[in-house]
């Protein structure tokens, strides 16, 4: 399709691009009878026929926060290149992306290419990161807004990935943490399809958790009481805060704990104070912070982004460690307060098979990756053939192993 009057440009921070202009295109407002490519008629249900869900990770503040905040720049080697595509002078299409000088913070791994790459004489950086930093959330990354021929800018905005990844000499582009529609959109675009698999809560209409529980089998029933009552023991409490009651006592206690935890995990954790006092102050609404309390001082907690139908956990951390106390704060708490809002989902982050016996099953995610290099591209492809049909049998195997009741009948 003809997409020869659209104007595209890559742009080297969110600050050029209108907060009300990058909004539009990330949650339009569509109703059922104009669903954009990548929606589908389930997703325009689920809101009653009107717009799609709801992403917190893909609005233009939480971009702002990661920018301004210095925790996703050229000088940590998130360098911002995000594509805007223009019709008639507005802004009808946007490509969150980054120029990378490495392969951290990303959580769909391609640290073997590279090192594959470059020992045949390549270089595999700088490359190209279409996605959300430090993020490892589904949601859009080909941002368009509402009434414009959406397969017209669509297909611009892929062709200026290609594009601008051969403009600044990169060797690849990487649409990560995507929509399954928008991956098998890029795919017919030259694009390689990637999969990979997390652990997603689903609300079945649930009540209390004790309804939740019923579904369960015995002994995954008694072992979730039993870890929740272990792990309010020695007089800890727990606190849901949202909105106003985040207090800045509470925000250094939790960067406190993500920085004594990341410390240990990563060497270097990815995000700095100055952002989540950035989101603090224009996403108070959009986050649950789940604190520990004991002896009348913060101990634990566990940071989650409020969308309109899934409650997104991402970071936790602690200074005192308590048997049970991660599931407690991490999990249990994200379930009691999604049925409470009635959330269908909840996504609990990257990797833990862990997170099955407590009610967390198996969810592909999917990703997009051209490769510039024709070597490079076919031994890619190759190896994604196969690691594609392993992620659908282990998360085949893993739904059946999981903590549900079969039948009526408590196994």
């Amino acid at each position: 399709m003809d997409s020869s009057d659209i104007t595209l440009e890559a742009v080297p921070s969110i600050g050029h691009i209108p907060a009300d202009d990058w909004n539009a295109c990330a949650h339009p407002k569509q109703d059922a009878a104009s669903l954009d490519l990548f929606d589908t008629l389930s997703d325009a249900d689920s809101h009653g026929g009107c717009k799609p869900a709801y992403n917190p990770f893909i609005s233009h503040a939480f971009f702002s926060a990661l920018e301004e905040s210095g925790s996703a720049t050229a000088r940590t080697g998130w360098g911002p290149r995000h594509l805007v595509a223009r019709l008639d002078g507005s802004i009808v299409g946007i490509v969150p992306c980054y120029m990378k000088s490495h392969s951290q913070g990303e959580y769909v791994f391609d640290h073997g290419w590279a090192d594959a790459f470059e020992r045949a004489g390549g270089s595999y950086y700088p490359k190209l990161q279409a996605t959300v930093p430090f993020t490892p959330a589904t949601g859009p990354r080909l941002l368009i807004r509402d009434g414009v021929d959406t397969q017209r800018v669509a297909d611009a905005l892929a062709g200026g990935l290609i594009g601008l990844c051969d403009a600044v000499n990169a060797s690849s582009v990487h649409v990560t943490f995507a929509r399954e529609a928008e991956t098998r959109f890029l795919a017919e675009r030259g694009f390689l399809l990637r999969t990979d698999r997390q652990f997603h809560w689903r609300n079945e209409g649930y009540a209390t958790f004790e309804d939740f529980l019923g579904t369960l089998v015995s002994r995954h029933r008694k072992a979730i009481r039993r870890e929740r009552r272990d792990a309010l023991a020695e007089g800890i409490t727990v606190h849901a805060l949202t909105g106003n009651d985040i207090t800045e006592d509470a925000w250094d206690a939790f960067f406190e704990f993500y920085m004594e935890t990341g410390s240990r995990k990563w060497g270097r954790p990815y995000l700095n104070r100055k952002f989540f006092a950035q989101i603090g102050e224009t996403m108070a609404q959009d986050v649950l912070l789940v604190m520990a309390k004991r002896n009348g001082r913060w101990i634990a907690g566990a940071i989650n982004f409020i969308g309109s139908d899934t409650l997104f956990g991402r970071n936790w951390g602690a200074i005192e460690h308590h048997p049970f106390l991660h599931f407690e704060v991490c999990y249990y708490q994200a379930i009691e307060f999604a049925i409470a809002r009635g959330l269908k989902t909840v996504e609990a982050g990257a990797q833990g098979e862990h997170k099955i016996a407590r009610g967390y099953l198996p969810q592909t995610t999917c990703s997009a990756h051209y490769i510039a290099n024709p070597s490079l591209r076919r031994a890619v492809s190759d190896y994604l053939k196969n690691e594609r049909t392993y992620v659908q049998e282990s998360v085949e195997d893993l739904t059946e192993a999981g903590p549900f009741r079969k039948t009526n009948k408590d196994g």
